[in-house]
């Protein structure tokens, strides 16, 4: 473990010598992650990208690609492209990555069941924006916009997200 992991802790997140309060899954922490579930998933989990809204904020890090009106996550399953980043038209289950609420205008991808996405081993473990404090999400982190902001100015693809 090092200064610059995300290492989820019962009080927040610890970050490059920082305490961020955050949200994770509805479902709690779980060891065996299944594709619906609302739980955030234990482990160690590889920072592998980070997506962004340009026309609602400027790129955060070079890292940073934009979410266009067309880009979608896959959540089906069934599908080859489950668990990844594809666009419209997409006629499967799927989650739309441009929102109208400013949950995902930033956005850093994990590595949870990605590239090779095992089917029902759930999908989108993304670290986004919470709705408010205390609120959980589906099976992802979320923080605070300010905090989110800062942490995406700070990680690299060496960060990891831990979870015990």
């Amino acid at each position: 473990m090092t200064p610059y992991d995300l290492v989820l802790t019962p009080k927040g997140v610890r970050f490059a010598g920082r305490l961020y309060p955050c949200t994770h899954g509805k479902g709690g922490i779980v060891t065996n992650k299944r594709e619906g579930d609302g739980a955030t998933p234990r482990g160690i989990h590889r920072i592998v990208g980070m997506l962004h809204r340009p026309d609602r904020l400027k790129q955060p890090t070079p890292m940073a690609k934009p979410i266009g009106p067309r880009d979608l996550w896959s959540d089906e399953a069934t599908d080859a492209a489950y668990n990844h980043h594809v666009r419209v038209p997409y006629p499967h289950s799927h989650e739309t990555l441009r929102r109208a609420d400013p949950l995902y205008d930033l956005v850093i991808l994990t590595d949870w069941n990605w590239p090779n996405a095992t089917p029902h081993k759930g999908s989108a473990i993304f670290i986004h924006q919470w709705r408010r404090p205390g609120y959980p999400t589906e099976g992802c982190i979320a923080f605070r916009r300010d905090h989110l902001h800062d942490i995406a100015s700070k990680i690299t693809q060496n960060t990891r997200l831990i979870v015990r």
